[in-house]
């Protein structure tokens, strides 16, 4: 039978029978493995039609090992030479899944993520096609955007699924220049087109993002979002308060710090917590510090030195006689509406609970993560879950327009 016309047809069908080999498995080991390429092999692909196939080999490409019944797929990290061997490249490389083998054809197909057997050395390498890379990246039903297209295909689209990449910890990595801004930018925006109904919070420092979203995005700055005094640190207040020069200016901000730390620590919240700092950001009254400078310049209790003027300084006394008397209500300006105003806000332990309710209700009802501020004590935080609960049926159809399905964007994204 080995004899009749057209016999050997069924195996040049396989593609490892029609595509070269290019090497060889070298070492195996479960966080990276190593592979021996064929230099001559590789520039016998280089000229191939497909442009994958071509690409075989470089860094950042991908090669299969047959195993058993299936493909396996590596990605390659690093190539160089074998050490008295100039034919051999030994390349670094990293498993990424496999797929399975097609029993006419030997094309892959229904590929995962993982690895369930690993190959023994000396198995050999083949470079992936097109087609494999199509199965490779084919994305299912589950909500996904498109950011792309695979390298080096024009139309193999790159697929990100949405619940995957936002139930967990995921980071960009890339150095200076090399997009990982315009990467971030391009992945909320196709997350804002799947999710018309969800939103996103994003804390920007360096104000990178403004530009990019201020067609679909609500940007808050320094020229339109007002906060409390008492959220600034020593430092800030120094600032504002002491106007002296020289060793005076010195002698001025001690005064100062011990004036700031008796008046955050005359509130309830302040009279909680045992290490008490000059930078804790709890909220005290104005009239409460500019009672306690006084009184530190009527005893001419100076730190360091009794010498030297009579009279509060100057910017400190204007700047505490120009604000209103303030309340030491518990209710938070944020359920008044007047969330960004400071007279309303000074005298309010919870301020920070209230307007993280006004985000809640601005951002949605669906789970989201805050970002802390570093020392921020946890109590401010505990009326937010009950407020949230408690307003969260109005709000939603506040917000989403008495849409009752529920939306398939289920976190925040934590910047």
């Amino acid at each position: 039978m080995t004899e009749m016309p057209g016999g050997n047809a069924f195996v040049q069908t396989v593609p490892f029978a029609a595509v070269p080999c290019i090497g060889m498995v070298f070492d195996i080991a479960g966080s990276s493995s190593m592979v021996m390429l064929d230099p001559v092999a590789l520039e016998g692909t280089m000229g191939h039609s497909d442009a994958v196939i071509a690409a075989a080999g470089s860094v950042g490409s991908q090669i299969k090992v047959r195993v058993g019944g299936a493909w396996l797929i590596a990605n390659v990290r690093s190539l160089k030479l074998v050490d008295g061997h100039e034919d051999r490249i030994a390349a670094q490389v990293d498993f990424l899944g496999e797929g399975d083998e097609e029993k006419l054809t030997g094309k892959l197909y229904n590929f995962r993520r993982g690895v369930t057997r690993y190959p023994t050395p000396g198995y050999p390498v083949y470079p992936v096609s097109t087609a494999d890379l199509t199965q490779i990246y084919a994305a299912d039903e589950r909500a996904n955007i498109e950011i792309g297209t695979v390298y080096p295909t024009p139309d193999i689209r790159a697929a990100l699924y949405v619940d995957a990449l936002l139930g967990k910890h995921f980071a960009l990595l890339g150095s200076t220049g090399t997009g990982k801004s315009t990467a971030a930018a391009l992945i909320l925006h196709r997350i804002c087109e799947l999710a018309p109904q969800g939103h996103i919070v994003m804390v920007d420092p360096h104000g990178e993002y403004a530009a990019a979203f201020k067609g679909n995005g609500a940007i808050y700055d320094v020229s339109n979002l007002q906060m409390p005094y008492w959220l600034m640190n020593f430092e800030e207040h120094c600032e504002v308060f002491v106007t002296a020069s020289g060793a005076e200016r010195q002698i001025d901000a001690d005064i100062l710090a011990k004036c700031l730390l008796g008046a955050r620590a005359k509130g309830r919240l302040g009279q909680e917590i045992s290490k008490l700092t000059v930078d804790a950001p709890v909220p005290y009254l104005l009239s409460d510090l500019s009672n306690l400078i006084q009184l530190e310049m009527g005893k001419l209790d100076r730190a360091g030195d009794t010498a030297g003027r009579t009279a509060p300084p100057p910017k400190a006394s204007t700047k505490a006689s120009t604000t209103p008397p303030m309340p030491r209500s518990g209710t938070t300006a944020a359920s008044r509406g007047r969330w960004v105003c400071d007279a309303a806000l000074a005298g309010s332990d919870c301020w920070l609970a209230g307007f993280c309710v006004w985000l809640a209700k601005r951002v949605g009802f669906f789970d989201f993560v805050l970002a802390r501020i570093a020392s921020l004590p946890p109590c401010l935080f505990c009326g937010l879950a009950g407020a949230r609960d408690s307003r969260a049926e109005a709000g939603g159809r506040l917000w989403h327009g008495g849409e009752r399905r529920r939306l398939p964007l289920r976190r925040a994204l934590r910047c």
